[in-house]
């Protein structure tokens, strides 16, 4: 068998299976099993599949097939043009969450806080594009820092991040300030959890998606703790579900925070919650 045949069956499985993009979940599958570039599999479409990569193929297909994502799969997740490891310990990147990091990027910062790090790909980007600023950041699950540091180790900024365990801001000094405070926590309320995809529901960590509650609680506990630790003029940005930005606003101007303002991400739903401490 070619492995272009190879990679058409496997296509027709995904398809078969009610796999969106099929085709393109195939080529980035074999593109896995060969060690190659996705750009390359046409122009080994001839070559005859290898017995051995057949058979991994294969067992990838069946995974994708089973509704595990591609990223799951191969342990990698590209975010704002770099690859990150991902694993079942941390909530697979997305794309709407660039809009949090483009917004970050807009202003100067030299420190950065992200609360509720994950793979760490919100820091490690913020710091990999700013390359005098320093970062640290925080989450409950153990499994998912060691992916973070993991990460920050694999993109050169490892010397800059410090991770660490911590429920929100709990673990910080008061006297710790940072110019820039970032997080994407749990925002899916409890009732909204069964409108998931399997993807999304079987392979991303609970804790990372829902607060088991109507999916303010994380805004409640950052809004009360975070501008504490923001500097003078220090800026907050937070990833929310597209319903959330009244309530997310009202939480941040209570607490004092000016210039609130709700971004919305490339599919003009609102994602992004921002506000600045006080001069």
């Amino acid at each position: 068998m070619s492995i272009g045949q190879a990679l058409r069956d496997g296509a027709q499985v995904l398809s078969a299976a009610g796999i969106t993009d099929a085709p393109r979940d195939a080529r980035r599958l074999m593109a896995h099993a060969l060690g190659v570039d996705p750009g390359r599999i046409t122009l080994l479409a001839h070559d005859p599949m290898p017995e051995a990569v057949q058979a991994t193929f294969q067992a990838m297909i069946a995974r994708r097939a089973a509704r595990e994502p591609v990223s799951k799969i191969t342990g990698k997740r590209a975010f704002y043009g770099r690859d990150f490891t991902v694993t079942s310990d941390v909530l697979d990147p997305r794309p709407e969450t660039e809009t949090l990091v483009a917004w970050a990027l807009s202003a100067p910062f030299r420190n950065v806080l992200d609360l509720g790090t994950g793979s760490g790909c919100i820091l490690i980007t913020l710091l990999a594009e700013r390359s005098d600023a320093h970062g640290v950041g925080l989450d409950l699950s153990p499994a998912a820092l060691q992916v973070a540091e993991q990460n920050a180790q694999a993109l050169g900024v490892a010397g800059r991040a410090r991770f660490q365990q911590s429920d929100w801001c709990a673990v910080l000094p008061e006297s710790q300030s940072f110019d820039l405070i970032v997080s994407n926590p749990p925002y899916i309320a409890l009732d909204e959890l069964p409108d998931l995809s399997p993807e999304v529901l079987g392979h991303d960590p609970r804790i990372a998606l829902t607060d088991e509650g109507d999916g303010l609680q994380a805004y409640r506990a950052i809004a009360a703790q975070a501008p504490g630790h923001l500097r003078a003029g220090g800026r907050m940005a937070v990833e929310i579900g597209p319903t959330q930005g009244a309530a997310v606003s009202r939480l941040f101007r209570d607490v004092g925070l000016e210039n609130v303002a709700i971004h919305p991400d490339l599919d003009h739903r609102d994602r992004v919650v921002t506000g600045q401490k006080p001069a």
